[in-house]
């Protein structure tokens, strides 16, 4: 049995009769047609009936109606459109991707529909309409797509016979069946990429025990047994460590009826993944290149961007976009990647549809993956992938406990996490709770990968524990002896003034090598965005920190006991190419701390509108003052 539930507000239950309208053409052969319709009235007539359909119609309705038996065609093109799209998304699975999908839908007044057999599935409450039923029964699946413009899924595992069939019919699939026959079937799925020249694991069909013993023989141990179909979140993989190990292994896995293969083991030292987006036109629009921490084989922690060399990213950015062009159809893919230890990137495998390793998106890159699926399966232009957020961290909310326990120890996190600046909660509603479910999860946002894994940890410490309070650090002060704390403490001064948080800190490149690597090393990871150094003499000190770092460096050259202090001015100044230094006058401190100031403001308007206000009373001390010299005349202007 399928109930069409209308979520988006309390649905009021019309009955039309055959006089009133001729149905065309209609699975069922019931005399009246029952509608849960939020723009019509119970009480209203027949006629205000009519015109509110009429008024409210979708470009593609379950029946078409209309009061004129002579009408033959639906003409879309006298529909107007008033906003993004008329279009109604239908969707296959109600899970938390769903819900999230539609979550950005809103945003833009786009109708989703989803088919979830669970009436309180997690998008049931804000979808369009949720139709209960299967989505891998094909009648339920074959009357959901009539009621939708564009069929898409949220999870792989659906009929795609159905999917082909109703392609067949003119049914808008998007990705393709193709496409999703390919992706549900990881073999053939390694077989198709195989095919396209994209690096991976090595891998083989077994049929057989002995099948698997020689696969044992040819890759080694330990060795990967995976099934073909139905493999998620941890499920569908299990490792061989010897040869004893196999039966067990391909018992695990529901034995060799359930179609397995091996892979040769990866010993990676990262995982990573990219969200990649693909319109209608074939365009590509690639997401940074993120890390994936993985807890009993799902998804724990998402890092972003992936800490790696940009050549690395690159390589990352260009298997996934070679992957997921040599596929059918638009929307958003997930392409999961190893990094070796011998800096390759070998393809793991692909979804076809918004991803765990996306999440982030929705508050750290100016287009979320999930407002990406349904600009691409809408035909809309591709969005804005990067992100708008220096770094972000995802943590799963994954079960600790069974039941009414683990909604105690989830929402314990949540209350913590309500604390933490910059963290965002999405709880999927989900009514059952089980261990290792996904049943949330936080994104924080920073201006630095150090900073919000060092909150991430502040969070998941116990109520009661210290909770890390201090203000980060953006500008770090550094010198190589206290002697130059008298000229460098200007550039405090003028970052208190303007509220920028900052460190002072002695660190010699001559005495304390050591401190100076470790600190020039670790100043972008802990959320220090500019360097002010200072130093006298041979001044090495802005030059060294430069060459071991990619933020800017301002050197600040210190007047010494001799050479008047342009000995620290031409060594700061002539530094090699490659390793710029910002420099100021001699003893200038206060220009450092003004430039840094200045630097910042690039990216905060609030700091940019603060130096103007500095500016403007800078100047108005000047004309206080020539106005007083003026009146006053010199003498009584030296000797008030």
């Amino acid at each position: 049995m399928m109930l069409l539930q209308q979520t988006t507000s309390v649905p009021k239950l019309v009955v039309f009769s055959k006089s009133d309208f001729c149905f065309k053409p209609c699975s069922s052969s019931s005399t009246k047609l029952f509608f849960m319709d939020k723009h019509t009235n119970s009480s209203s007539s027949s006629s205000s009936l009519k015109q509110s359909l009429r008024q409210y119609q979708s470009p593609v309705l379950a029946c078409q109606a209309s009061t004129d038996t002579n009408d033959t065609s639906f003409r879309k093109d006298y529909l107007p459109v008033h906003g993004v799209s008329e279009v109604i998304v239908g969707v296959l699975g109600g899970g938390q991707l769903s819900r999230m999908l539609c979550q950005a839908a809103s945003e833009m007044a786009i109708k989703v529909m989803v088919l979830d057999p669970l009436v309180n599935c997690p998008a049931s409450s804000i979808a369009y309409d949720h139709m209960v039923g299967s989505f891998n029964d094909s009648a339920t699946v074959q009357e959901f797509a009539k009621r939708c413009a564009v069929l898409t899924v949220d999870i792989e595992h659906v009929d795609v016979a159905m999917m082909e069939k109703l392609e067949q019919q003119g049914v808008d699939c998007q990705p393709k069946a193709s496409t999703i026959r390919i992706i549900q079937d990881k073999y053939l799925q390694k077989v198709h990429f195989s095919r396209q020249g994209i690096p991976l694991p090595d891998f083989m069909q077994i049929d057989d025990l002995e099948g698997a013993k020689w696969a044992g023989d040819l890759f080694g141990y330990p060795l990967m047994l995976k099934s073909r179909r139905l493999a998620y979140d941890g499920r569908g993989n299990a490792v061989a460590k010897n040869e004893v190990e196999l039966t067990s292994a391909v018992n695990a896995l529901g034995g060799f009826a359930h179609d397995l293969y091996v892979e040769k083991w990866t010993p990676f030292v990262k995982e990573l993944a990219v969200i990649v987006g693909r319109g209608r036109d074939n365009s590509i629009s690639c997401y940074p290149v993120v890390e994936t921490i993985h807890k009993e084989n799902i998804c724990h922690i998402v890092k972003a961007p992936a800490h790696v060399p940009w050549k690395i990213r690159k390589l990352a950015i260009d298997v996934a976009h070679k992957a997921v062009s040599s596929l059918e159809g638009a929307g958003v893919f997930a392409v999961e990647l190893f990094l070796t230890k011998d800096g390759q990137i070998l393809l793991n495998e692909v979804a076809p549809r918004p991803h765990n390793s996306g999440h982030h998106t929705i508050e750290s890159c100016y287009t979320s993956q999930f407002e990406q699926h349904l600009r691409a399966v809408l035909g809309l232009p591709l969005g804005d992938p990067s992100m708008k957020t220096p770094a972000a961290i995802m943590y799963n909310l994954l079960g600790e406990d069974e039941g009414e326990p683990g909604f105690q120890l989830a929402h314990q996190l949540i209350g913590r996490a309500l604390n933490v600046q910059g963290a965002a909660v999405h709880w999927y509603d989900k009514p059952e709770m089980r261990k290792q479910r996904k049943m949330g999860h936080i994104t924080i946002v920073g201006s630095s990968v150090g900073i919000v894994e060092a909150q991430l940890k502040s969070m998941l410490k116990e109520e009661g524990s210290e909770t890390q309070t201090a203000v980060t650090p953006c500008v770090g002060i550094i010198m190589g002896s206290d002697s130059d704390l008298p000229i460098m403490k200007d550039a405090a001064r003028i970052l208190n003034t303007f509220g920028v948080p900052h460190e002072v800190r002695i660190v010699s490149a001559h005495r304390t090598p050591e401190m100076m690597f470790s600190y020039a090393l670790s100043a972008q990871d802990r959320g220090i965005q500019i360097i002010i150094a200072g130093a006298g003499g041979a001044a090495h000190l802005p030059g060294m920190v430069a060459s071991l770092t990619p933020l800017p460096v301002i050197g600040v050259p210190v007047r010494a006991s001799a050479l008047d202090g342009m000995d620290s001015l031409l060594s700061i100044v002539q530094m090699p190419r490659g390793v710029p230094v910002a420099t100021v006058a001699i003893n200038n401190a206060t220009n450092a701390g003004l430039l840094a100031v200045r630097m910042l403001g690039v990216g905060d308007a609030d700091l940019l509108a603060r130096m103007s206000q500095y500016q403007e009373d800078t100047r108005d001390d000047v004309l206080k003052k020539a106005e007083k010299l003026q009146t006053d005349g010199w003498e009584s202007y030296l000797n008030p």
